[in-house]
């Protein structure tokens, strides 16, 4: 090979490094401008509260999954238009116990909150009303934020004990909009890609409370997506859209 063709393969080499890392610090200045949004995600214990934040951050159901002590944390940043949206999902335990010393911190700088339910344990969908006087008494701004309600575990509908319908009129008698799915069935992970996207919008034009540096020292790096998203209301409606 001559000189002046090494040169020319250096040359190109070099332009190629530089040009990806002027993307990679693209990227991270971009992911430092994300809006930061605080999402709680309260029912009972075993509805599937970690299951459903799992699947939607990672893609998939987890391999072993154990009762939550505490709260547990996930992130992921997504990509609405041109605009970075960094969604931090806080999961708590479902037990009294664990809940009483963290209530006050859980419930503080709330953006958005999902209620889940058991579609196959009635108690779990029972205790929603406790959940959402739980949530108010600790949030003067209750009103404005938004909600979602999700019934989970539907992957054999035979097994239901709460119907569509009853689900449907509780939501809409607390100003929210309703969902059934599974985390556990990989056909829907899209469907719950969707639960969240629709906060995600809600949320879009909202001005976030916290910082971009919030939690950044002790919080895992994000993935970063960029999904499609159907409003409810274009959605046809069946007993269980899962």
């Amino acid at each position: 090979m001559s000189s002046s063709t090494e040169t020319s393969t250096l040359s190109a080499a070099n332009e190629n490094n530089e040009t990806s890392e002027i993307k990679t610090v693209k990227a991270t200045e971009r992911l430092k401008e994300a809006k930061i949004f605080k999402i709680i995600v309260i029912g009972d214990s075993n509805v599937g509260k970690t299951c459903l934040t799992y699947r939607f951050c990672e893609g998939k159901f987890p391999n072993k999954v154990e009762a939550t002590i505490g709260v547990d944390f996930r992130e992921k940043t997504v990509e609405i238009g041109d605009e970075l949206l960094k969604l931090q999902l806080w999961d708590t335990a479902g037990q009294e116990r664990f809940r009483k010393s963290m209530v006050p911190h859980y419930y503080r700088n709330v953006h958005a909150v999902v209620y889940v339910y058991d579609v196959t344990k009635r108690s779990t969908f029972d205790s929603l009303t406790d959940w959402l006087s739980e949530y108010n008494r600790h949030n003067f701004n209750h009103a404005k934020v938004p909600r979602i309600l999700v019934g989970n575990k539907c992957e054999h509908p035979e097994l239901s004990v709460v119907p569509t319908y009853e689900a449907q009129r509780f939501a809409d008698m607390n100003g929210m909009p309703a969902f059934e799915t599974s985390a556990m069935d990989d056909s829907k992970s899209d469907h719950i890609d969707s639960i969240f996207m629709t906060l995600a919008h809600k949320l879009k034009e909202s001005k976030p409370m916290m910082g971009s540096k919030y939690g950044s020292s002790r919080k895992p790096q994000p993935n970063t997506t960029t999904l499609s998203y159907s409003p409810i209301g274009q959605e046809k409606k069946s007993s269980c859209p899962c």
